[in-house]
């Protein structure tokens, strides 16, 4: 499961889709209607701000916006929370950002030439707006494991 601490606009086609798809698992397992994925380390940063559900609602809405600004319709009432972000409610480091910057880099070098050209000389990206950038490493629930095969 990869919840990407980066602005959805950055991702590819497939990035786009695979968040969107990884965040409505999350939401599931925030909601305890799955067994899998309850200790997945990426959920710890949801469940320590006041409202999960709530939260996750507004990751996966503004997923949703970044799909209709291209002409991809994500199906919208599969948000059980649904929201606007008026300002970030989590926090993302300096550090993660950067470890997930490199990571997408590389996977989009891969497999989507023509967004890695958009994005190559760009050093510093943007947060998904659920967060705010704090100076910082690499957050302690990411894992080594964690990137590798996700979107």
């Amino acid at each position: 499961m990869r919840i990407w601490s980066l602005h959805p606009a950055h991702l590819d086609r497939q990035g786009l889709v695979a968040g969107w798809r990884e965040a409505l698992l999350a939401q599931a397992v925030l909601a305890g209607r799955t067994r899998g994925y309850r200790a997945h380390p990426q959920l710890e940063r949801f469940r320590a701000l006041p409202d999960p559900p709530g939260a996750i609602g507004l990751y996966l809405g503004a997923i949703a916006d970044e799909a209709d600004s291209r002409g991809y319709r994500f199906d919208r009432t599969r948000i059980e929370h649904p929201g606007a972000i008026s300002a970030p409610v989590g926090e993302v480091t300096t550090g993660q950002l950067a470890h997930e910057w490199a990571h997408l880099r590389a996977k989009l070098q891969a497999r989507s030439p023509e967004t890695w050209a958009r994005w190559r000389d760009v050093t510093a990206p943007e947060p998904h707006p659920l967060f705010r950038v704090i100076e910082g490493p690499i957050a302690s629930w990411e894992r080594e494991g964690d990137l590798r095969g996700d979107g």
